[in-house]
């Protein structure tokens, strides 16, 4: 396997920093726009980056296309709004490691090898040393709805692979986005109220969208014409990583050190599974 380019791996580290940093500046609005407000700021500025790029297409699409887009809209609205609701109440390090369990039991299944039971038995270990610094630090409500973004995620994934299908480009997340923005309006709406009239806080979510969307997702797929597909799928998975920095740095989230323990384990029970997924497809799963 050729070596990975130095400027693509740190592309896609730019994207992870600046997507954990998105989400700090969202727990730092919280109290002005409430976690579903920031919801549908995000999708509202993300939705109309989009549809100024992909410009897509509404004709020559067949009912189950327009099924799937829209299923994939109420998908990606519900993943940010439980995502959001868990960031309310959990650290952030803890809410992404959580999270990140959707994709990591969805690799586990597609790899259909023995191994993959060690996988799942290491992730389960680190969602219990998660708890090693008290479970009366974990918000019950805060972790059901951890526990729901990963199993949207996890959908995310598949309903995106879909829509990718169906339509061509960023047609279908696009279409899929604006989706997003009408699910996620009368939440967004009476949670946020009137601090939906003060420019700041619109400048404000909209560097949200830019730094939790757009950027990286352009340095994603900037990266991956770079590198191997096992390299970026082992980049990736860092996220709950960078997620426990960016919590410490910028929020003052202190983590005890059974719980840095529990998001070493599941990060490493992460890129075993998509490695063991990609020997058994040939193709590595990518997130």
């Amino acid at each position: 396997m050729p070596a990975a380019p130095p400027s693509a791996i740190a592309l896609v580290v730019a994207g992870l920093v600046c997507q954990e940093g998105g989400a700090s500046i969202a727990v730092l609005l919280f109290p002005e726009v409430g976690p579903l407000g920031m919801v549908m700021l995000r999708l509202v500025f993300s939705a109309l980056v989009l549809l100024l790029i992909a410009r897509p297409r509404l004709r020559g699409h067949d009912a189950g296309a327009w099924r799937a887009v829209a299923a994939f809209g109420l998908v990606l609205a519900t993943m940010n709004g439980l995502f959001y609701l868990a960031l309310e109440r959990l650290p952030l390090g803890v809410t992404v490691t959580i999270e990140v369990l959707g994709p990591l039991v969805l690799s586990i299944v597609a790899s259909r090898r023995a191994s993959a039971w060690l996988w799942a038995g290491l992730a389960f270990a680190g969602v219990i040393a998660l708890g090693g610094g008290g479970w009366d630090r974990l918000d019950v409500l805060g972790v059901v709805f951890a526990l729901g973004a990963a199993t949207t995620w996890a959908l995310y994934i598949l309903a995106s692979a879909r829509v990718g299908a169906e339509f061509p480009r960023l047609d279908g997340l696009a279409l899929a986005m604006s989706i997003g923005v009408l699910v996620s309006l009368p939440f967004g709406v009476t949670d946020a109220g009137a601090a939906l009239l003060r420019p700041e806080i619109l400048g404000l979510g909209a560097a949200v969208a830019l730094l939790s969307s757009t950027l990286p997702y352009a340095f994603e797929l900037i990266a991956l014409r770079r590198l191997p597909a096992p390299t970026f799928a082992t980049l990736m998975a860092l996220g709950p990583a960078t997620a426990a920095l960016a919590g410490w740095i910028l929020l003052g989230q202190h983590l005890a050190w059974l719980e840095l323990a529990g998001i070493a384990l599941v990060i490493a029970a992460s890129i075993g599974a998509v490695r063991a997924a990609g020997r058994r497809t040939g193709v590595e799963p990518v997130g």
